[in-house]
């Protein structure tokens, strides 16, 4: 669920998966994805799909034994109601593997902030990503790090632009986060049980502050036999 550029859909591919269906709201991954599976899985038992998740229905699509969304539920604009319709879509002993936001003391600047910069013409967004990577800067140094050797690391270690990251994240909206607590009675009440999680425990009273933003919250949940 948000297929991206389809890298995890072809990885699901390459481990040995049966089949995979992957969805996406954006025209343009969706693209990406049949074009990345047509070149390195051809023959691969693959579906693409341009639908929200909003739009899934069990009694016609069926159920999965692994549903996989990750860095997006957030982002629907109702992140509860798409986490039950992503649960939805999971068989009875299947998994439910996915990573949220979680929450930090300023989400409500983050939440203003998004909303501005998904509005702002292309010279404010310009001007708002250079006061975020010139405090960024400033932080790394007042930290004992070099701004440069982080830019490096951070392409190196995970294949992603510092740069392409920060626009994403300054406009990254609708923008909801949540609490390892939360998923956990969330889930429960799905009738999931936990099998991982890695969800870092705030510094200040469960929360950190979230000055540059927050970071996601990777879990595995595992649907009870019985849940139907």
């Amino acid at each position: 669920m948000g297929s991206g550029s389809g890298l995890h859909s072809l990885a699901a591919l390459r481990l040995g998966a049966r089949q995979v269906v992957a969805i996406d709201i954006d025209a343009d991954s969706v693209a990406t994805t049949q074009a990345v599976l047509q070149r390195f899985a051809p023959d691969g038992p693959w579906k693409v799909e341009a639908k929200s998740v909003f739009e899934l229905d069990p009694r016609e699509s069926g159920v999965f034994e692994i549903v996989y969304s990750w860095g997006v539920l957030h982002h629907t604009g109702d992140m509860f109601f798409a986490l039950r319709s992503a649960a939805a879509m999971v068989a009875p002993e299947g998994f439910f593997v996915f990573a949220l936001y979680r929450r930090i003391w300023m989400d409500w600047f983050w939440r203003w902030e998004k909303r501005w910069y998904a509005q702002a013409s292309h010279s404010a967004q310009a001007r708002a990503r250079w006061v975020y990577v010139t405090l960024y800067r400033l932080g790394l140094r007042l930290t004992g790090r070099r701004f440069e050797d982080y830019v490096t690391n951070y392409r190196s270690k995970r294949g992603m632009s510092f740069e392409h990251d920060v626009h994403d994240w300054l406009g990254g909206w609708p923008y909801e986060s949540i609490s390892s607590r939360e998923v956990q009675d969330a889930m429960k009440a799905l009738g999931f049980s936990a099998v991982k999680q890695f969800a870092r425990k705030g510094r200040f009273l469960g929360k950190d502050p979230g000055f540059f933003g927050s970071g996601c919250d990777e879990y595995v949940y595992r649907k009870e036999a019985c849940a139907d």
